[in-house]
């Protein structure tokens, strides 16, 4: 649900370096700019870059991934959500969750699951709002809390990669909310204490 164009916009408001990160394009876009011209601006991006973000829709992610060439020794964020449509998002992953897939298909990289379960004006405009983060690396996954935390988000420990399962089907109400339940866009899921 991460929008590409809202997250990068929310990364420099916070200052956050960008040259530190890649966004991966979906191979949707390629009819812009040649098929064999795509894969180079991924790999490029993402051998800059020490976190990747992946921002496509969910059935292009493992293309997007793989397309990026060699991903050893960078953080792997997945914020895709594989949905249906039927009267209502429905949850459609591959096996597990969509980041388990992406686990499945890049081993040895740190895969995590974080800013999917809110739409591109929560990403505009975090005042706070909590962003959960979901992975198995401890070290990979303060990177992105502190990720979070910079780009004006509430971070929050989602726990192990199999909770990704659990965001994404966050995702799915919130976007029931918003389209289906007269809530709109404007808001966010958050977690106090009493």
């Amino acid at each position: 649900m991460a929008s590409l164009t809202q997250l990068g916009t929310s990364l420099a408001r916070q200052g956050v370096p960008l040259a530190r990160f890649a966004v991966a394009r979906a191979d949707a876009h390629a009819h812009s700019c040649g098929k064999a011209q795509c894969p180079g601006r991924k790999r490029s991006a993402a051998a800059a870059a020490s976190v990747v973000l992946v921002c496509v829709p969910a059935a292009a992610a493992l293309d997007a991934v793989r397309a990026a060439g060699d991903l050893t020794g960078k953080i792997v964020v997945d914020c895709t959500n594989p949905l249906t449509w039927s009267n209502g998002p429905v949850w459609s992953p591959p096996a597990g969750s969509n980041a388990a897939a992406i686990a499945a298909a890049l081993p040895g990289v740190s895969v995590l699951k974080a800013f999917n379960h809110f739409g591109a004006e929560v990403m505009a405009q975090p005042n706070g709002a909590d962003a959960c983060v979901a992975g198995d690396d401890a070290s990979a996954k303060a990177t992105v809390l502190a990720l979070a935390r910079d780009m004006g988000f509430t971070p929050r420990d989602a726990g192990p990669l199999r909770n990704a399962a659990v965001l994404e089907n966050l995702a799915v109400l919130w976007i029931h909310l918003a389209t289906q339940s007269g809530m709109g866009r404007q808001f966010y899921f958050a977690f106090k204490t009493p």
